[in-house]
């Protein structure tokens, strides 16, 4: 007969009662956050130059606003030919990259039918362009509400150009996204507009900071309105201390960030984290090569 002291039973039954909560604890340490750059932080860098810093720097993922300052990116040598195109393709495939979102520039408060027309036609663009080279996301803006304008009628211009180019976008794997940007920051508001374009098609990029820069609201009023329509998200840091917004390498700066990138990861967030560094719009805040190489080693440090 085998015998088994106390201290043994004791130890051995602990681990039985702690035993329910081990998968949890291994699940938990599984969750590698996908992270990407906005190429709108390195403006005067070629696509080479773009894919050979991310694969160094531990990045999964390039979302595209611009290529050497060219800002309608279907124009772009990168694309605007079927070799080129495919030279563009070989190119992510080869260092295991890939096409996260593609940043038009496409607005949808204007009521002139014209300007509207324009708009929209780039945005289709866009999501053309998206289906050809297997990215999943197109980003659009809201973007303004004029105080010419009646502001219900602004809000229903929004939703309906959202449900058009996400009716348009169903013909393959894209999905328009509206960016939590400019007038649209307030949660409510944004609530309003997804409510009614809400779809299989459509959804948000959850700008935390730009939200946060405007309302206060903490994330953790603002992630359990929005979750559900959030499919993409930008990320950077701010310091508004001095009175004057100021942008700041991630984690140094006044956004509530990590909290609401916590509130993202507990979710299992399938969508990418992509640090958006404004170089293009504001030339003297750092250099890409300090500022997107920082980001990507404070997510790994912060995940691990």
């Amino acid at each position: 007969m085998t015998y088994i002291t106390r201290r043994k039973f004791i130890g051995a039954s602990s681990l039985l009662m702690a035993a329910p909560f081990i998968p949890s604890i291994l699940d938990a340490k599984k969750y590698k956050p996908k992270l990407a750059f906005s190429t709108l932080g390195c403006p005067d860098w070629t696509f080479k130059e773009i894919t050979d810093f991310a694969k160094k720097n531990n990045y999964q993922g390039i979302e595209l606003r611009g290529i050497k300052r060219e800002m309608d990116l279907p124009k772009s040598p990168v694309f605007n030919s079927a070799a080129n195109m495919s030279a563009t393709l070989a190119m992510m495939r080869d260092k295991n990259l890939k096409f996260v979102d593609l940043g038009s520039s496409c607005s949808l408060h204007f009521a002139d039918p014209a300007v509207r027309r324009k708009n929209l036609d780039e945005g289709r663009r866009f999501i053309d362009l998206a289906a050809k080279i297997d990215c999943p996301n197109v980003r659009v803006f809201p973007n303004n509400i004029p105080k010419d304008q009646d502001r219900d009628k602004t809000f229903d211009l929004i939703t309906a150009g959202l449900v058009e180019l996400g009716e348009y976008a169903k013909g393959g794997n894209v999905s328009v996204l509206l960016e939590t940007h400019g007038d649209l920051a307030k949660t409510d508001d944004i609530v309003r507009v997804m409510k009614d374009a809400s779809g299989p098609h459509t959804g948000l990029v959850w700008d935390i900071a730009n939200m946060w820069e405007v309302t206060r609201e903490p994330p953790e009023m603002v992630y359990p309105k929005l979750k559900k329509y959030i499919k993409h998200t930008h990320i950077k840091d701010l310091k508004v201390g001095s009175g004057k917004i100021e942008y700041a390498l991630f984690g140094q700066g006044d956004v509530p960030a990590f909290a609401a990138i916590d509130l993202l990861a507990k979710d299992r967030f399938e969508g990418y984290y992509s640090f958006e560094w404004e170089k293009l719009w504001h030339p003297e805040i750092a250099e890409p090569e300090i500022a997107i190489a920082d980001f990507s080693k404070v997510m790994i440090k912060h995940f691990s």
